[in-house]
């Protein structure tokens, strides 16, 4: 099985997520069900089949991220290094292309938000910078072409 890759915080996010769909989540959908079946014939009954849907669903998410969790592995800090570009890494960029300056971390998929920099290291711009350090030149082929990167910084 692969690891997930996980910082502390995602971690910790999952488990919370975990915990709100097995107690809160379950309760809620629990009185949906209970408040459909007082509707009476549940054959023709709407709200009870969507309620059963909800329940099946949050059941689903609960195994999922069980499973994730018992495949996680915890990434720390101080364990990234900073001469060339990991898993965990920040990485600042001069974007050849746009030129203008950008900066990614690189995460599991899991916790990856392109929108916040964060992005997984299956996506192909993480697959081209890992491995190269300062100075290099990376190209990455992204869904708009293929980018050129020059790595400025490294960092956790």
């Amino acid at each position: 099985m692969e690891k997930v890759y996980l910082s502390k915080d995602g971690y910790d996010k999952m488990m919370a997520d975990l915990e709100f769909l097995k107690t809160s989540k379950r309760r809620e959908i629990a009185k949906q069900l209970d408040l459909a079946r007082s509707f009476g014939d549940l054959r023709e009954n709407a709200e009870y089949e969507a309620a059963k849907q909800a329940l099946a669903l949050n059941e689903i998410r609960i195994r999922e991220l069980e499973e994730k969790i018992s495949r996680a592995e915890i990434i720390k800090p101080e364990s990234v290094q900073t001469d060339k570009v990991f898993l965990g890494s920040k990485v600042t960029l001069w974007d050849m292309t746009y030129e203008e300056e950008v900066v990614f971390e690189l995460t599991g998929s899991d916790e990856a938000d392109p929108a916040e920099g964060r992005i997984s290291i299956n996506s192909p711009v993480a697959t081209a910078l890992l491995g190269h350090s300062v100075g290099e030149t990376v190209e990455a082929k992204a869904p708009r072409g293929v980018q050129k990167y020059k790595i400025l910084k490294i960092s956790r």
